[in-house]
């Protein structure tokens, strides 16, 4: 225990701590150790002596009146001593005053010593998982790489990211992926939980629409560098998704900077998403010409949208021709759903051929009329 701040640069250096926070864990672990082979019940303080780099371990007794209630309760007592007790060691003490009484843990032998070693090294421990889980939560959302390292019966795939071991469950991977040990794939951390008994839980997620957003900014140096912003998105893993754009520079195209020379970027994105399609549309504002643009390809006549009584819009009314209307529902009813996903409202799509129909009699009968004019 001589010199032991002489350790602390070492750990933080080689751990990657703080040396601040390595200090107030070995403050922690001598404090502990006092519990465990002094007295459980003593108050004791772990002080830092930078002349002789060790720790100074000093139990603290606070001086109180005779009938003070916190001298009848088990727990708390050992802390404190009545005035007129105190006074028979000095009569100069006062109410409030905190009488400091030396230890050194050497003098109790090695089972001390074997017992600090263990807090020491449970400490500095739980530190760098606080690190870790501090770390990775912050990461949220972002996209990390890793190994494969093990697949489950489960078909839960593990995966080695930097220090850690995460995990990516078979509900968050896109359909017909298949990995095998040795690969290496990118993912977004979905869920960071901290488990007494297992530690620090990573959950990682290639379904998500943040995946996408993620690849795209990895892609698209626009959208890295925030010139092309990508205000929604949505996807049905696998097979389709659509993500609204919008410029933050005028001579930007943000649909054209992200699809790219022919392609080129987008489909480098899709082939990470084992061949999903991706619809690039500009955002706009305004909900009505934002709800014509995401359900491309089908053209629609017009759009409506529906508010409660707070003003709150609840649903998105669109008329169409009857032959649109296989392309505005998609495959499965995929084009319907995530623009649904996208706009956040329900969409109800109504047929408006009838119309059209009394629209083209209209001018038919007001051509025959004007030719008829003509004639006579």
């Amino acid at each position: 225990m001589e010199k032991i701040l002489d350790i602390v640069e070492a750990i933080a250096h080689e751990k990657g701590l703080k040396p601040e926070n390595v200090k107030e864990a070995l403050k922690t672990a001598f404090i502990q150790t006092a519990k465990k082979i002094i007295n459980q019940k003593f108050a004791f303080e772990a002080v830092l002596n930078s002349q002789t780099k060790t720790i100074d371990l000093i139990q603290t007794i606070t001086v109180v009146a005779d009938d003070d209630e916190r001298l009848q309760d088990e727990e708390i007592a050992p802390a404190y001593i009545s005035i007129t007790e105190a006074r028979e060691y000095d009569d100069q003490v006062e109410l409030d005053d905190q009488l400091q009484i030396p230890h050194d843990l050497e003098e109790y032998g090695r089972t001390a010593a074997s017992t600090l070693h263990r807090e020491i090294e449970y400490h500095i421990q739980r530190l760098i998982e606080d690190d870790i889980f501090n770390k990775y939560k912050a990461k949220i959302g972002t996209l990390v790489t890793g190994r494969v390292t093990r697949v489950d019966n489960n078909n839960a795939t593990y995966i080695e990211v930097d220090e850690v071991r995460a995990v990516l469950p078979m509900k968050s991977r896109i359909k017909g992926e298949v990995f095998k040990v040795g690969d290496h794939l990118k993912a977004v951390v979905r869920r960071v939980n901290m488990d007494k008994e297992n530690g620090i839980q990573i959950e990682l997620s290639r379904t998500s629409p943040k995946f996408l957003e993620e690849l795209l900014a990895l892609e698209v140096p626009e959208i890295a560098d925030g010139t092309v912003v990508v205000e929604k998105s949505a996807r049905i893993p696998g097979e389709r998704a659509k993500v609204a754009l919008i410029s933050m520079h005028p001579q930007v195209d943000a649909v054209g900077a992200t699809v790219g020379v022919k392609g080129v970027r987008i489909n480098a994105v899709s082939q990470e998403l084992i061949g999903e399609n991706i619809d690039c549309i500009e955002y706009s504002n305004i909900p009505e010409l934002f709800i014509s643009r995401i359900m491309s390809p089908a053209i629609i006549s017009s759009v409506e949208i529906i508010k409660d009584e707070n003003g709150e819009a609840q649903k998105a009314v669109i008329s169409l021709s009857s032959d649109q209307k296989s392309k505005a529902i998609g495959k499965n009813g995929i084009n319907i759903r995530l623009a649904s996903m996208l706009s956040g409202l329900n969409i109800e799509l109504l047929e408006s051929d009838k119309s059209s129909q009394n629209s083209e009699l209209g001018e038919q009968k007001e051509s025959v009329d004007a030719l008829k004019a003509l004639f006579n």
